[in-house]
């Protein structure tokens, strides 16, 4: 089990399972696994959803953002020259993150125990509610 939640959220990122990191999150694009090939986790409680295509679509507009503006400014562009690089990098940066962040938003929520996820890491800390040693 990962020691930080960073550790398991990087898990995500990277597609593998925030729990034990050696199995694939994924088994589709952005269809999760049902159960963790190595640690048994059950990943259906998950409920992503929408979120990290908020995510994806807010991290690629501060990161087009400056381009699009340094296209403008610096070179005598026509609207179609502009369209023609600016569509599909944002096309492609936006998919390239859809799953990262469908992958961090699974770490988050098993982390926190949300959505029918147990607590199952221990920090020695008894949390409110906890009964705890």
């Amino acid at each position: 089990m990962p020691e930080t939640l960073g550790t398991a959220a990087l898990r995500g990122v990277r597609g593998r399972c925030p729990r034990c990191g050696d199995a694939h999150l994924f088994h589709r694009f952005l269809k999760p696994v049902t159960i963790c090939a190595h640690c048994g986790q059950d990943w259906s409680h998950q409920r992503a959803d929408d979120f990290p295509a908020y995510v994806a679509i807010i991290v690629t507009g501060h990161l087009m953002a400056p381009l699009i503006i340094a296209l403008a400014r610096d070179f005598a562009l026509s609207v179609t020259a502009m369209m023609a690089i600016i569509v599909p990098l944002a096309l492609v940066l936006l998919l390239g993150l859809l799953q990262p962040a469908k992958g961090a938003i699974i770490a988050l929520q098993w982390w926190w125990g949300m959505h029918g996820f147990e607590k199952e890491r221990t920090t020695g800390v008894a949390e409110p509610g906890d009964d705890g040693p």
